[in-house]
């Protein structure tokens, strides 16, 4: 094996096609129709990637536009483009036409693979941009190239590369307190983070997992994808989440683990008929992460799955999962991400800058942290200090080494000079046995300041009012906390990787409160 291939995170799984050849990698459920992709298949697909990106004159550090649904294709052309050097720039296909061409043209890409099935205006957002490389999924229209037709035609030879600047790829994070901003990856920090994964929480060939959520998302990349390449094990891809479509394909294919954002585990609960009904022995582990995890869900989702555990994962594009079990075998505690995971260096930071405390902003340092933000040197220089990464996210520490998460440090606001996050005044309301999923953000006050108010989702038939649901929170929480809004929807609006849309919520109940009680 060559250096370039060695240090290269697109072939990380090629010794597996190597040993495994005909061992099945991917089952892709793409339109109802079901694929079986094994491991030398896979690899020869990759291959072919990097043939005809080089082919068509992609150098090595081009960036490639990414906007491909949840299939197959989609992670040959996400390894494949990093055979040949180049980098790809995986796209949240739910993003407004404004975001997605604001973030090609940031990334500076010179090509684009499209899925039109999955990009509405795709073809025609890639077209006013005057992109040199036009390569879709559907049929080929003028200046365009059919992937698969092209596919089977590339060249079999190809120079394996890595980008010059080192960089796999290059996602985009949320966005959400401005615009996305592009996060420059490297291969030697994938590639350990890999490595590690599989060193210190090892899987066997033998696991199948279930991806549902977008696979731009490192929820399920980092969290599925990647572990189950690298070990030759099996992935089950469906093109979307749905809830009975999901428990009938982890039957089917004796699915042994999955994870995803809270929201679509707490949809899984609604159909109790169908879990005792399937034959889900084999389902072992779900990782629910991106979002604030009530304990309510985990204990229902144990409860209701039989044999099932259930575990806090965290997170974040730029620095990788810091947080793990530990190694030793030591319990969890509820609502615990876990301890610093091996190979991670972690502290905690107070706003003041002292360190060393019990609560304070996550940092953490790793081969995984970023090499910067494209184009934002600025951003840069604030958020990654001496190798740190400023993480924004607020935690609390154990005597014990446990970390719990707290909430943003851009979410935290002060109410009438009490400091409140959002997840506080959430669990008080995840505590009622009638609310399914809830949100919680500031909205104006006359006199203090801002006030805490809540959009609510209950589960079927369930009914309460919302001055019932106040009065449950004054009940079990101090005053300053409690919902001064609240807001019953049938179900709450969510980003495109799956977390609630705190904008859009804020918008429904941003209107000034003027009561003058508590």
């Amino acid at each position: 094996m060559t250096d370039a291939v060695r240090e290269n995170l697109g072939y990380f799984f090629c010794e597996t096609a190597t040993s495994l050849p005909d061992h099945v990698a991917l089952i892709d459920l793409w339109n109802g129709d079901e694929r079986k992709l094994t491991y030398g298949n896979l690899d020869d697909r990759a291959n072919r990637v990097a043939g005809l990106l080089q082919s068509r004159s992609l150098q090595s550090g081009d960036r490639l536009a990414l906007l491909v649904g949840n299939r197959s294709e989609y992670i040959e052309i996400f390894f494949g483009a990093m055979r040949a050097g180049v980098v790809p720039v995986p796209l949240n296909i739910k993003q407004t036409r404004p975001i997605l061409e604001f973030m090609i043209e940031d990334a500076g890409c010179v090509g684009a693979i499209i899925d039109p099935d999955a990009v509405r205006d795709g073809l025609e957002i890639i077209d006013g941009l005057g992109l040199g490389l036009k390569i879709t999924l559907g049929a080929a229209a003028a200046a365009w190239i059919a992937y698969e037709e092209a596919l089977v035609q590339a060249p079999s030879e190809y120079t394996p590369a890595i980008s010059f600047d080192g960089i796999a790829f290059q996602p985009f994070t949320a966005g959400s307190t401005g615009r996305p901003k592009g996060v420059r990856l490297t291969h030697e920090g994938m590639l350990w983070s890999v490595r590690e994964t599989q060193r210190h929480w090892p899987i066997k060939d033998s696991e199948v997992g279930l991806v549902a959520v977008p696979l731009f998302h490192k929820n399920a990349m980092r969290g599925t994808i990647k572990p189950i390449l690298y070990a030759g094990a099996k992935a089950v891809i469906m093109p979307r989440f749905e809830p009975r479509s999901f428990l009938q394909a982890a039957a089917r294919y004796q699915v042994t683990f999955t994870g995803g954002v809270p929201a679509i585990f707490a949809l899984l609960l609604q159909h109790r008929d169908l879990i005792k009904e399937l034959d889900l022995s084999k389902l072992k582990a779900f990782a629910i992460g991106s979002a604030v995890v009530p304990q309510e869900l985990i204990d229902s989702l144990e409860r209701a799955f039989s044999g099932m555990k259930v575990k806090e994962s965290y997170g974040l594009t730029e620095g990788g999962g810091p947080l793990r079990e530990p190694v030793s075998g030591r319990k969890v505690p509820r609502g615990s991400c876990g301890v610093a995971a091996e190979g991670y260096e972690v502290k905690l930071v107070a706003s003041n800058g002292s360190e060393g405390v019990s609560e304070g902003e996550l940092w953490t340092r790793s081969p995984t942290v970023t090499r910067g933000y494209h184009n934002l040197p600025q951003v840069t220089r604030e958020k990654i200090i001496d190798g740190w990464l400023r993480t924004g996210d607020v935690f609390r520490l154990d005597a014990d080494g446990f970390f719990y998460f707290m909430g943003r440090v851009d979410e935290m606001f002060s109410c009438g000079g009490e400091n409140i996050y959002p997840k506080e005044v959430e669990n008080l309301l995840f505590a009622h046995p009638a609310v399914r999923d809830v949100c919680v953000v500031p909205i104006p006050h006359g006199v203090k300041g801002v006030v805490p108010a809540a959009a609510v989702s209950l589960h079927p038939r369930a009914r309460v009012t919302t001055e019932e649901l106040k009065a449950f929170c004054l009940e079990r929480g101090p005053a300053y906390a409690h919902p001064r809004r609240i807001v019953i929807v049938d179900e709450l609006p969510l980003s495109g990787a799956g977390k609630p849309d705190r904008k859009a919520i804020q918008q429904c109940l941003c209107e000034p409160v003027e009561e003058a009680r508590t």
